[in-house]
């Protein structure tokens, strides 16, 4: 790692640009369930330490997903990368020290005690995945799952979960008529846990 030797007052809009492309993105390790404090202490420090041209984007991957919960479809936020933040930025020793210093962070994600960048072709992936439209659905059941019916004509039958289509916000229930095992699709909404 290289010392940079420029502070804020000393870098010129020029030079800031400069640094923008040379900067790379970095995955650091954060305690899961604390990105959102870590990202807001991280942003203050960048500014109160005066590094905001070396350290430019801080960002927690989530997206967008449908939740049923409780026979209720509901919209919730979900990180993509539970207890990891991607930071993007200049790495020198001084702009190491703030964001490895911030209170949260466990650690670069790379070999060794030195950080690694993750390519731009991974960053794209990950914020085209962010970016998706369609809602997905997350349900809380799993294969093979033993399932009660809730509405429908199967009302109060019992069967086991053999598919679960998580795009549609469906699983296939076999369901036991005359002795015989039957598959039906039902919605999320239509299923209980026993």
């Amino acid at each position: 790692m290289t010392e940079n030797t420029n502070t804020p007052q000393d870098t010129t809009p020029e030079e800031t640009t400069s640094l923008q492309d040379q900067a790379k993105w970095y995955v650091i390790h954060v305690q899961t369930g604390h990105e959102g404090r870590v990202r807001a202490a991280l942003e203050q420090r960048v500014k109160s330490l005066g590094v905001e041209d070396q350290i430019f984007d801080i960002v927690i991957p989530t997206r967008e997903i449908v939740v049923v919960k409780k026979g209720k479809k509901t919209n919730a936020t979900e990180k993509v990368f539970p207890g990891y933040i991607l930071v993007r930025m200049v790495l020198d020793d001084n702009s190491w020290l703030v964001v490895r210093t911030t209170e949260g962070v466990t650690g670069f994600v790379g070999a060794g005690l030195k950080p690694t960048p993750i390519t731009e072709k991974e960053v794209n992936a990950i914020m085209r995945f962010v970016q998706q439209e369609q809602p997905k659905f997350k349900a809380k059941f799993s294969v093979g799952e033993a399932v009660k019916i809730t509405e429908g004509p199967f009302t109060d039958f019992l069967g086991t979960i053999e598919a679960i289509d998580d795009e549609r916000g469906k699983v296939r229930v076999l369901v036991s008529i005359f002795d015989r095992e039957t598959p039906v699709e039902l919605d999320f909404l239509q299923v209980a846990k026993l």
